[in-house]
């Protein structure tokens, strides 16, 4: 058996080291530490040791026979159980306490190696074994370094990323604040260019202004000097300059570096390019359609007082007056092709041969002459009954079967604010009947009729109307109507005069006759067959049956089902009713009739036309649109600058914001410019917003955010709206006649004038002395010869009759009395505040400041 050290012995054995020392020591053995050798035969004298100590013995040949050592070791303890516990005393006390005996056996037997093995290969296999072992120990401990620099790396690597995290998120936030920063003094920065362009801009037209004025006195100056008494100008001959050029030095130099340059050459004149501009151009392409850079573009637009960016949108009227001043060639260019590809499909639909058709009389004449009381007796109807305050605030379309033949009548308003209709009246008629009271003569609006229907090119037959009336003079309204150029055939004219009485019926017949002469000189004629085309007299907004448009068919027949386009608004015919409300399936020329179908409600005059297929009508309808949405952008930012500049020249203007919604298309454009014409220099009317239909949500919403009143004429607030109405304490007022909105619009626009300031002098004073207090300052001794001074009244110190001070007075003193007021031919001690320049001669002169209440005129 190998050599082992007592620690390895005492670890195979299980027992401390000092004990198995003890043992040693006990056996005979003196072993003085742990790593002292044990021999084969000192673990022999031991195991004897200790089975002679506990009392065994075993033959020693038997050991060294076998090559064995068996240990053996007993323990013996005792185990007390105590007494289980009774019900009483004298139980628990009969019951004893018992002892267990536990006996504990370890046997452990160590193999002697053989006698034939050599000691070195005992050496080499503990040798091999250490290797082993230290083999293992090293791996162990490379894996536990291994393990701890992974550990080390993991945590380094989430430490690093959170510092890498904290690291983005901080940058981050700084560009986040930087960009911001920037941002916030770009428009800072922008802000001020602006206002100082606009400044520029404004005092470069103010010199400009001069500029011209002062070249046009002297033209006048010139103009107006004596000939012959002029000076004689001496002019520099054509290719000559003023100034004499450096003799050259060197000549083949420069025709040598002439040979050297480039063949390109300046041009000698400036070059003009023919520019294509459709109805809106962005200023980028302006300039590049020029050949030149959009900042000359721009700086020629602030020039004429506009301030645009280089994305901004031109109408064709400001692109073109930019390039004629930069000396090009404009040409305009019409609408996208649309329109003509529209008219060439409808013109190659067979429209069959023209035929004869009703005439479209336009009833025209002042308000309150008998317009719609004459339609009324040729209709036997009572039309004039149903319009309020008696008056035509809508253009009637009616198709009269009379004795005479078919005649289709329009029954336009006759107040100014309807001038608008008058005109799409005028456009969409073959003969106009001017109606004058007899005993009124003609009125504004006789005139302005007259001239609709000149413009129109259109025959006019005139109606001297209330014949009947005692006060009636027929003659004085001929010699009226002949200083407009409206002459009767009576007296060598060419228009026809018919005297009628709308309330007995005398000279309707006549009237009649007259209107179908017309017709007959003129041949009205439409087809009957094809697709058909009419305008759109009016428009409104039913809540049951949605979009209803009034079209009088003018060529074509209009038939339930087709597909239909008017202005920006399509759809299907879904039904079509007559004057009286009676449903028809067709239209032929001449005809009015309300149709329903239509996407929206299109603007009063726009033309009608019947296409193949409802695909093609909304192509054009949504063409269309676009282009209105052009147009209408470039004019609101027109419109803008050019308030931006009015608001520059005229200071803070106050406005009465406005949401219009009326029962149709045309009272909404009566009312809207109407209302548009109140302003004054301190106050305007603003239309935030107008349209046909009742009062809903959405407008109730907008006047809220915008602060604007409703006004709704002829239509109501559904139940949603009247909820944010009340809720908000909304403006909402309702009309049914116009001469109402426009009167209560005037004062509301005369409440947000400015109060005019009135001056009134209450009294003067004169300074006789002047007294110095140490408290008080200079004390102006006075005499009140006029009206009464008054110490809260503003003052004004008056020297050589010239106002030198103005302020307050301090004290007012009677006497040592300090008094209130002070009345003439008194004495008085008077202390101005702030102001301690009086001197004797002065007058003091009180006044009072009244506020008085501005009105339109």
């Amino acid at each position: 058996m190998s050599d082992i050290t007592v620690s390895q012995l005492a670890a195979a054995v299980g027992v401390p080291v000092d004990r198995l020392l003890q043992q040693l020591a006990q056996a005979g053995l003196e072993k003085k530490s742990g790593d002292d050798a044990v021999t084969a035969e000192e673990k022999i004298e031991l195991l004897s040791y200790l089975r002679r100590s506990h009392g065994k013995t075993e033959p020693a040949a038997k050991t060294a026979k076998t090559g064995k050592v068996t240990l053996k070791r007993k323990t013996t303890t005792e185990l007390k159980q105590p007494a289980s516990a009774g019900r009483s005393p004298s139980a628990r006390a009969a019951r004893t306490a018992k002892t267990v005996n536990v006996e504990v056996r370890r046997k452990r037997t160590y193999v002697k190696q053989p006698a034939a093995q050599t000691d070195k290969e005992r050496l080499l296999q503990e040798a091999e074994a250490a290797k082993k072992a230290l083999a293992e120990q090293e791996e162990q401990r490379r894996q536990a370094e291994e393990q701890e620099r992974a550990r080390r790396k993991a945590q380094e690597a989430m430490l690093q990323a959170e510092k890498e995290e904290k690291q983005r998120a901080e940058e981050a936030r700084n560009r986040a604040e930087e960009e911001e920063r920037k941002r916030v003094e770009a428009e800072k920065k922008q802000k001020e260019k602006d206002l100082e362009m606009a400044r520029r801009a404004q005092e470069q037209r103010k010199s400009q202004q001069e500029a011209r004025e002062r070249k046009e006195k002297a033209q006048r100056r010139a103009e107006a000097g004596k000939p012959g008494r002029g000076r004689k100008e001496l002019h520099v001959a054509a290719g000559k300059s003023g100034r004499r050029k450096p003799a050259r030095k060197n000549r083949g130099r420069d025709a040598a570096q002439a040979d050297m340059d480039h063949g390109f050459q300046k041009p000698t004149a400036p070059v003009v390019h023919e520019v294509k501009i459709p109805e809106n151009i962005s200023v980028g392409d302006l300039a590049q359609q020029m050949s030149v850079k959009a900042a000359e573009v721009i700086k020629e637009l602030m020039k004429m007082g506009m301030m645009v960016t280089i994305n901004q949108v031109l109408d064709q009227d400001t692109a073109a007056l930019v390039v004629e001043e930069m000396g090009h060639k404009v040409i305009f260019q019409k609408k996208e092709d649309v329109e003509d590809k529209l008219l060439a499909e409808i013109s190659e639909e067979p429209q069959g041969e023209l035929l004869p058709r009703a005439p479209v009389v336009t009833i025209m004449g002042h308000v309150d002459h008998g317009k719609t009381s004459l339609l009324d007796y040729i209709r036997k109807s009572r039309v004039a009954d149903g319009e309020a305050g008696g008056i035509t605030q809508h253009i009637g379309a009616y198709r009269v079967e009379t004795g005479h033949g078919t005649i289709t009548f329009l029954d336009t308003p006759g107040h100014a604010a309807f001038s608008a209709m008058r005109a799409r009246g005028a456009k969409a008629t073959d003969i106009i009947i001017l109606v004058v009271a007899a005993d009124d003569g003609v009125m504004p609006q006789t005139k302005e009729a007259v001239q609709h229907a000149k413009a129109a090119g259109v025959p006019l037959i005139v109606a001297v109307n209330k014949i009947d009336k005692p006060e009636a003079q027929p003659d004085r309204v001929m010699q009226e109507l002949v200083a407009e150029e409206v002459v009767p055939e009576d007296w060598g004219g060419d228009t026809q005069f018919v005297q009628v009485s709308a309330k007995t019926g005398q000279g309707v017949d006549e009237l009649l006759d007259a209107i179908l002469l017309q017709a007959e000189i003129h041949e009205f004629k439409a087809p009957v067959e094809g697709l058909a085309q009419g305008t759109i007299v009016e428009s409104s907004l039913d809540k049951g049956r949605g979009p209803v448009a009034t079209v009088l068919v003018q060529s074509g027949t209009l038939h339930k089902g087709d597909a239909v386009v008017a202005g920006v608004e399509y759809g299907r015919v879904r039904a079509m009713f007559d004057e009286n409300g009676k449903p028809v399936k067709e239209a032929g020329p001449s005809t009015p009739v309300e149709v329903l179908g239509l996407s929206g409600t299109p603007q009063a005059g726009d033309s009608l036309v019947a296409l193949k297929n409802e695909k093609k009508a909304r192509e054009v309808a949504e063409k269309r649109k676009e282009q209105q949405r052009d147009s209408r952008l470039a004019e609101q930012k027109a419109a803008k600058l050019n308030e931006m500049f009015t608001r520059m020249g005229e200071g803070d203007v106050a406005y009465v914001n406005l949401i219009i919604k009326a029962d149709v298309q045309g009272s909404v454009e009566a009312l809207k410019e109407s209302l548009q014409k109140i302003h004054t220099d301190e106050a305007r009317v603003k239309i935030v917003a107008a349209g046909v239909g009742g009062i809903n949500e959405s407008d109730a919403n907008l006047a809220l955010t915008s602060g604007a009143a409703i006004i709704g004429f002829n239509v109501r607030a559904d139940a949603a709206a009247r909820k944010v109405i009340e809720e908000s304490d909304i403006d909402l007022r309702y009309y049914s006649i116009i001469y109402e909105v426009i009167d209560d619009v005037k004062q509301a626009v005369a409440g947000l004038l400015s109060p005019e300031i009135r001056e009134e002098i209450i009294g003067l004073a004169e300074v006789r002395d002047v007294f110095r207090s140490s408290k008080l300052g200079a004390i102006a001794g006075c005499m009140v010869v006029e009206g009464v001074v008054k110490r809260h009244s503003p003052i004004r110190v008056l020297r050589d009759n010239t106002v030198i001070y103005e302020g307050e007075l301090e004290s007012l003193r009677r006497h040592k009395d300090d008094v209130n007021e002070v009345k003439a031919g008194t004495e008085c001690g008077i202390g101005v505040k702030n102001y301690n320049d009086v001197k004797p001669g002065d007058q003091i002169e009180v006044f009072s400041r009244t506020e008085v209440q501005r009105e339109l005129e």
